[in-house]
């Protein structure tokens, strides 16, 4: 019989209404009670490190839950964490970077409803992915939702009240689940190889900045102090308007010129950015040599980004911590095609002048690197 590892972080799967709203405040132990079935399949233990709203669930949180599996890794076949809804896709896409190359499974749910009201959706997703999570065929990080599981960097929530909750974007859905059993779609465990690696560091210096009509490039300069990264939103599949008093071409110099990374996605959430197509995008992004996301959902490339800035930047930094059997500096590991070392928390500045060059190709080489089939488009020359 399977182990695995419940650990609960509160959403509403384990909320109760109070005078303000509904908030977490159903105890870890009290969820199982609600799926009694599982005991007929897996064991389960139960830890809970923090109990919140998904929204005040950032990237402190997204360290503390790879830590946590990363210690309890080699004692369990599977972990499921329940996650508010709200933010439930940052998180899955996140873990998808900190936690690579894993053959156990590690499953994100939650609910739109309580699990303890009459009627509602989360006693059969957390019943769903605790048999997910004990399945020979499953692995990597994955969200089980509303009967589908759907690969943690394609995971996007699109309803913000029904069940059917979350869509995989720009990619099938993993596995189906209806009535105890599991249709995978995407078998590809055999493909793991080599220990699954963890990560430790993430820079939060990361700005995600939605395009309006009228936007002008002021609101870069304003924030250029502030940030490593800027995610730019555009229209359509990719451009920057060429209006205003201070206008994008000039903004965009700026941060590329001292080393700062700006990632251009689209606001169109499927078949992605092509910035290639009008004159718009072909122009700024050859002069600055500037990079998109591609087929990427928003929540992996915002992800994406803190995690290989992070990677970069503890490059760096003398007396970086490994993770356990993992030795090789990064450039070894990338030729020999194995995932680089993890490291502490950090939050460095850009690399110095000197360095530029060097951060950004490392920068780029980590980015386009295919993790938990985050990215189908892009083909690294």
């Amino acid at each position: 019989m399977k182990k695995v590892l419940l650990i609960a972080t509160g959403g509403t799967i384990a909320s109760g209404y109070t005078e303000e709203g509904l908030a977490p405040k159903i105890a870890a132990e009290d969820l199982l009670q609600y799926v009694e079935e599982y005991k007929t399949f897996c064991q389960v233990d139960i830890l809970q490190p923090f109990s919140l709203d998904s929204t005040n669930i950032y990237a402190r949180h997204w360290l503390k839950l790879a830590e946590l599996i990363e210690e309890q890794y080699a004692c369990y076949d599977g972990f499921v964490i329940c996650h508010g809804t709200d933010t439930m896709a940052f998180t899955a896409a996140a873990l998808s970077y900190l936690i690579q190359n894993s053959k156990k499974p590690v499953v994100i749910t939650g609910s739109q409803k309580p699990i303890n009201l009459p009627v509602t959706d989360a006693r059969t997703n957390l019943l769903d992915s605790l048999r997910f999570a004990s399945h020979d065929r499953a692995h990597g990080v994955n969200i089980v939702f509303g009967g589908n599981a759907i690969a943690g960097t394609r995971a996007k929530k699109e309803r913000s009240k029904s069940y059917n909750a979350f869509s995989s974007i720009n990619y099938p859905n993993v596995a189906a689940l209806c009535d105890g059993k599991i249709v995978f779609y995407i078998d590809d465990r055999d493909r793991v190889t080599g220990p699954a690696v963890f990560y430790h560091t993430l820079n939060e210096k990361v700005l995600l900045l939605k395009l309006m009509p009228g936007m002008d490039g002021s609101v870069l300069q304003r924030l250029f102090p502030y940030y490593d990264a800027v995610v730019i939103e555009a229209f359509g599949v990719g451009g920057l308007p060429e209006y205003g008093q201070v206008p994008f071409y000039t903004e965009i110099r700026r941060w590329t010129d001292a080393g700062k990374i700006v990632m251009m996605a689209t606001q169109v959430t499927h078949e992605g950015s092509d910035m290639e197509v009008y004159k718009v995008g072909r122009i700024i992004k050859e002069d600055f040599h500037l990079m998109e996301a591609y087929d990427m959902t928003l929540e992996a490339t915002v992800t994406k980004v803190m995690w290989a800035l992070g990677q970069v930047e503890e490059q760096e930094l003398p007396g970086k911590r490994k993770s356990p059997g993992q030795s090789e500096p990064l450039e070894e590991q990338e030729n020999s095609g194995q995932s680089a070392p993890a490291a502490r928390q950090g939050r460095s500045g850009s690399c110095g002048l000197v360095e530029q060059r060097a951060c950004s190709e490392q920068f780029r080489r980590l980015f386009y690197k295919t993790v938990n089939h985050d990215m189908l488009l892009y083909t690294l020359e």
